[in-house]
């Protein structure tokens, strides 16, 4: 049965109210002292950084909607005006709303945070003589200092430098305050972190397990922290850089995601599908892959609506799942990418729609919609109703101990080379994606390769996290910390072109059609997915297009989603961005200058 989630228990919303950001009058009007003087209290405070995870601006914006275009995801960029293709194509504008949104709900979860730091620590309960009472005010202490080390990271991610505040809002602190450089910002949270991790609680003691902040997961944040601050990012005078004590915070990631592994080790589960699975399914296990995990009641959430297998709807449909849709589709060169023997590659890449006669169709291959495969609104327990749409509440993964395992791999690497704890955390992950029966030479022979060098050791890094995290959308943050994010992305355009080129040609090995059928069950079978052949084995099999319909016959030349999707990401948006520099970083919205009073100004990344 599905939890309710931390952010439907909330009952002490006036801490989260629609104030402007950090405005002094949205402090409660409770006596903070009574409010955090029993953990019970507390809680609830603390519960209302959770709320803005059920805004749009997250839910199916900054979750996964704002995540693209990247070398395995990607959406439609130059086909409207509207907010998220503004996004799309590099382009937005100060008055772009879905910006507004992260921005806003951003502070508005931080300023939560805050509150709930300062009432802890000047709280009796704190420095109570009750072990059990102070126990679990030191817990939420960890929980608001991860929520808004989590809330930073991400705005740094997208506006770069920003006011930086760790002061709840109250008479006389002054809140209109000028940006801050990000790798201050990042070094403080990550502080914060480290100095409360060891009091917080494991998801297997919490009441809501991994549907709130746990040790586990500050622990792994730390780590993820520590590689962004020590990762290349995008200077306001648009270079790309990484600071001289980068390997400092690399140390960071390797000492805190061993950490995990050494305190709180668990075997990654051998269904790969089942992780999934069990987020359509409301089924929310501690010590197994997902550490943390957003909590979505029933009637909250995207997942399944506009991320994840379409399923199409409506009142004449013959199945009770109602609508829902994906918005970021992935690349045939990402699907292309997988050894055929991987499991992640069925799960990870949904080759297959379903549609009102509640059959699996192929995907339309107008511009390769293959959709985020891991989740979907058919596999939901209970049938929602013909018409529904949003609201699925399915819950958002926000971090998986393979990310740690992965981490401490690259982290190593990137210290000492592809050590044996390298090699072993990289071999953890492989091990899970094929069959035994394959692991001597997809797994060992694989990794024994791939460590003839620190070089090719870390590429093969980047591609495992392809592979591991595709439409979970944390590939953009990655490929911008790597500093590689230009070359990933053009390198897959100019693979698409060339299948592309092989399939109107006739050349090549890849199927330029496809040949399906259903099965007895209604599964979409395809018999030729790997291969060209001439012809299907009987007449029972249908002929669909695929890589042949990246060309386009009647201009002679390449689809234009592939030629203009990703076309900023490599052209430097044609502001004067240098080449080989992808200006991720967006303007501060209309929000943030309105409320500043004139502190803040849009004057940096070529703005």
């Amino acid at each position: 049965m599905k939890k309710r989630s931390i952010i439907a228990l909330l009952a002490l919303l006036v801490l989260s109210s629609c104030q402007e950001f950090l405005d002094p009058e949205s402090l409660s009007t409770f006596d903070s002292q009574y409010i955090f003087s029993n953990a019970e209290d507390a809680r609830k405070a603390v519960n209302a950084m959770y709320v803005h995870f059920s805004h749009d601006g997250f839910r199916s914006r900054l979750s996964n909607n704002m995540t693209g275009n990247t070398d395995i995801e990607h959406s439609s960029g130059w086909t409207s005006d509207g907010a998220r293709y503004q996004i799309w194509n590099l382009k937005a504008q100060p008055n772009n709303g879905d910006l507004g949104y992260v921005w806003d709900i951003g502070y508005k979860a931080i300023r939560d945070a805050n509150i709930a730091i300062e009432g802890i620590l000047g709280s009796t309960a704190y420095t109570s003589s009750d072990a059990e009472l102070t126990r679990k005010m030191k817990h939420l202490l960890g929980e608001a200092y991860t929520m808004r080390a989590y809330w930073y990271s991400m705005l740094v991610f997208y506006f770069g430098d920003v006011p930086f505040s760790t002061e709840a809002p109250k008479p006389g602190v002054e809140f209109n305050l000028p940006k801050e450089n990000r790798n201050v910002i990042l070094s403080h949270v990550i502080e914060d972190m480290i100095n409360a991790e060891e009091n917080m609680m494991w998801a297997d003691q919490l009441p809501n397990g991994i549907e709130q902040i746990n040790r586990e997961y500050t622990l792994g944040m730390i780590a993820r922290l520590a590689l962004q601050r020590g990762g290349y990012y995008l200077k306001p005078d648009l270079t790309m850089t990484r600071d001289g004590d980068s390997q400092q915070y690399y140390q960071i990631a390797l000492q805190y995601a061993r950490k995990l592994i050494q305190l709180k080790d668990r075997e990654l589960p051998r269904d790969f599908r089942q992780v999934f699975v069990n987020q359509c399914k409301f089924i929310s296990p501690v010590n197994s892959d997902i550490l943390f995990e957003v909590p979505f009641a029933v009637g909250e959430g995207d997942v399944g609506w506009n991320i994840g297998i379409r399923v199409d709807g409506g009142s004449s449909a013959k199945h009770d799942y109602g609508s829902g849709s994906n918005y970021m589709a992935m690349p045939p060169t990402y699907l292309y990418s997988f050894d055929t023997l991987d499991i992640r590659r069925e799960v990870t890449c949904g080759l297959y729609t379903i549609n009102t006669d509640n059959q699996k169709v192929l995907v339309s291959t107008g511009n390769m919609n293959i959709s985020q495969g891991k989740w979907s609104r058919h596999l939901l327990p209970t049938p929602p109703g013909k018409s529904t749409d949003k609201g699925t509440g399915i819950n958002w993964p926000m971090m998986r101990y393979s990310d740690v395992l992965l981490m401490l791999a690259e982290a190593e690497n990137e210290l000492n080379g592809p050590t044996a704890d390298a090699r072993a955390a990289l071999q953890r992950v492989r091990q899970r994606a094929f069959p035994e029966s394959a692991w001597a030479l997809k797994v060992d022979q694989y990794i024994t390769n791939a460590s003839a060098s620190k070089e090719k050791f870390f590429e093969a890094i980047v591609d495992e996290r392809a592979w591991e995290f595709g439409g979970e959308m944390i590939r953009k943050y990655e490929l911008i910390r790597w500093g590689i994010y230009h070359q990933k992305v053009s390198g897959m355009v100019e693979q698409l072109k060339k299948m592309a080129d092989e399939a109107n040609s006739g050349t090549g090995t890849l199927p330029d059609y496809l040949y399906v059928k259903n099965g007895d069950n209604g599964d979409l079978l395809i018999y030729n997915l790997d291969r060209k052949v001439l012809a299907a084995p009987d007449e029972s099999w249908e002929q669909k297009s695929w890589l042949i319909s990246m060309w386009d016959t009647n201009l002679g030349t390449y689809r234009e989603w592939i030629t203009k999707d990703w076309e900023n990401y490599i052209t430097g948006s044609k502001i004067g961005v240098p080449d080989g520099i992808v200006r991720y970083v967006f303007p501060i919205p209309t929000i943030g200058i309105d409320n500043s009073k004139g502190v803040l100004k849009n004057d940096g990344y070529g703005f």
